[in-house]
């Protein structure tokens, strides 16, 4: 019998994230959330998983501390075994959408990157290495239309330049982990409805994390380095 697939969502206690994980577990993947708060991961965790007890747990995660990912990655690892799929989507837009390179302060641009950047990174080192044991894996990095070069504008300067890092991330760690097994693509999910996206977006949670969701069951031969909104591959 196939080993079963372990799925990690980073801020999976809420919106795209915890569609995401709802989504994956419909899968029949075992789902592993990460959320700094404990209680509210385990309420996600109760709504999410029905009636199904043993689909899904939260442990905590704070993506910003290196120690912390590495005790949550550990504990994913010894209880549930080597995780087959990762969802860097944890994430934060601190910023005013008219934000402006010359009136954003460094320690905004520092929050920015520390989380969607550098806490993907984070996520990446250590779990590309058990992903490397059992030489399979999915890693789905959670990006945004505004990080898109061919389209970049003004506002939102440091969210926008964050998610552009994210997948220039993508692209370096696909080639790094060529042939063994692991592919590394970027999403965009669009503008959704959440507590980040607001009530005026017009995309549903649900079609939000579609995309994400199909990027983590890829086949063997499927896309890698490679940047999708809606299953269709987009310039970067």
């Amino acid at each position: 019998m196939a080993a079963k697939k372990i799925a990690i969502v980073t801020g999976g206690n809420r919106g795209l994230g915890r569609e995401i994980a709802r989504q994956l577990m419909k899968e029949d993947v075992f789902v592993v959330i990460g959320a700094r708060d404990q209680a509210k991961g385990n309420e996600a965790i109760e709504e999410i998983r029905g009636r199904r007890s043993n689909a899904a747990v939260c442990y905590p995660l704070d993506v910003n501390d290196t120690k912390s990912v590495r005790r949550f990655v550990e504990a994913v690892d010894k209880n549930h075994g080597a995780p087959r799929i990762l969802v860097n989507n944890a994430g934060v837009y601190p910023e005013a959408t008219d934000a402006k390179i010359v009136d954003t302060p460094t320690s905004m641009w520092r929050e920015t990157f520390e989380t969607n950047l550098f806490g993907a990174v984070r996520m990446c080192r250590e779990v590309v290495p058990l992903m490397k044991s059992v030489r399979t894996g999915r890693i789905v990095n959670i990006s945004s239309g505004l990080g898109q070069m061919h389209r970049m504008g003004e506002g939102s300067a440091a969210y926008r330049v964050s998610k552009a890092a994210l997948n220039a991330l993508t692209c370096t760690l696909a080639a790094e982990v060529a042939g063994t097994g692991i592919l590394v693509n970027s999403m965009s999910p669009g503008w959704v409805k959440t507590d980040m996206g607001g009530e005026d977006a017009p995309r549903s949670v649900e079609e939000g994390a579609e995309t994400a969701v199909w990027l983590c069951m890829l086949p063997s031969n499927g896309p890698t380095g490679q940047f999708f909104r809606d299953r269709k591959q987009i310039p970067w």
